[in-house]
């Protein structure tokens, strides 16, 4: 079995989040790894192709509190140091990628739903970070 030394784990601050931080919380104790944990918000004016004339940016500021708020609960939860815990800006998989290199991580644990049909096709966070990874990536079933 790979021994790991660094591990990114990626959160939707969801209660599901806590059967995934479990998981690689697990795999960072046996391997003595580093363990961070990462939020990433995609802007509103992604998810909605900046079509719509409107100034989302009080209601971004919201999401990104109350987001800090919660990745800090997980930190204090888990026992990760502030410095391990990141929240970002963006499309998820690209944000998650980039932070899995800036540390060097060996692997990444993404929570996943199983989707099939439509919502497969559309695709997934899970799935966009397991194809553009360049470490192992840990799919945890969750919401099933």
């Amino acid at each position: 079995m790979q021994h790991y030394q660094c591990v990114v784990t990626a959160i939707d601050l969801s209660e599901e989040s806590a059967a995934v931080v479990n998981r690689a919380n697990d795999i960072a104790t046996r391997n003595q790894a580093m363990l961070h944990l990462v939020h990433v918000i995609e802007p509103l004016s992604l998810a909605y192709g900046g079509d719509i004339p409107m100034d989302f940016s009080g209601v971004q500021d919201q999401l990104q509190e109350q987001a800090e708020k919660q990745l800090e609960q997980f930190g204090r939860r888990y026992q990760i140091a502030p410095e391990r815990l990141h929240l970002m800006i963006g499309r998820p998989e690209s944000q998650i990628h980039q932070l899995a290199e800036d540390v060097a991580a060996d692997l990444i644990v993404v929570g996943s739903h199983g989707r099939q049909g439509l919502a497969l096709i559309l695709g997934s966070t899970a799935n966009g970070v397991l194809h553009g990874a360049h470490c192992d990536v840990l799919a945890v079933r969750v919401g099933d």
